[in-house]
């Protein structure tokens, strides 16, 4: 019995103004940077050169404007899927983990220790987000079987899928996924039997990409 492949081609959004600072945007709509800018249109370049079928983005204007390039140079229309926005990180929006520290090290050491089990205060419970972004990447895959589609979303939130669908613990997801570089390419392999496989990790769109 043959099985269907279809390839999911992952890109975090460009660079925002919070991360020069590092702090975390999240659920909060933060504008990108002219590097940024310019990392959108390397990935519109890395996409008029490879085979893509479908363009899917997080609802939010990072993602979105990151994706616009590559919409052109293959003219088409992107879907938005309101499950691969960013997780929300409750206290911690526009703020850095260093600051959150100097104002409660127990609770900053007990999330590096496991983010899962000890989100930020009023944040998204990890899981949940893990489980609705894995639901959105799978009913991407099975609204395009056997194509390549290309995917635009968010750091944190694409990590814990990651993890969930090769079958990693959630809670090791900083430590096994550091982070994704903006505007890179992961390419995930999604079986119509449920399977996925992880084919490569942060590939620049160009050499010299920041």
């Amino acid at each position: 019995m043959s099985t269907t492949m279809t390839t999911l081609l992952l890109a975090r959004h460009g660079q925002t103004v919070w991360h020069a600072e590092n702090r975390y945007a999240g659920a909060s709509d933060v504008p990108l940077t002219d590097t940024g800018r310019a990392q959108a249109e390397a990935l519109g370049r890395w996409a008029a050169t490879h085979p893509v079928d479908a363009i899917w983005t997080s609802p939010l204007s990072r993602a979105v404007i990151t994706a616009e390039p590559a919409c052109h140079a293959l003219a088409l229309t992107p879907h938005r899927d309101p499950d691969l926005r960013e997780c929300d990180f409750g206290a911690l929006e526009g703020r850095t983990l260093a600051e959150f520290a100097a104002e409660n090290p127990h609770a900053a050491h007990a999330f590096r220790e496991d983010p899962v089990a000890n989100p930020f205060p009023g944040a998204e419970n990890p899981l949940t987000a893990a489980a609705r972004g894995e639901a959105a990447l799978r009913r991407i895959a099975a609204a395009h079987p056997g194509r390549r589609v290309l995917v635009v979303a968010h750091n944190t939130l694409l990590r814990l899928v990651l993890c969930t669908l090769l079958q990693i613990p959630p809670a090791h997801y900083r430590r096994v996924f550091p982070r994704l570089r903006n505007a890179a390419i992961s390419e995930l392999t999604v079986n119509d039997d449920g399977f996925a496989a992880l084919l490569s990790l942060n590939v620049p769109c160009e050499p010299d990409l920041p």
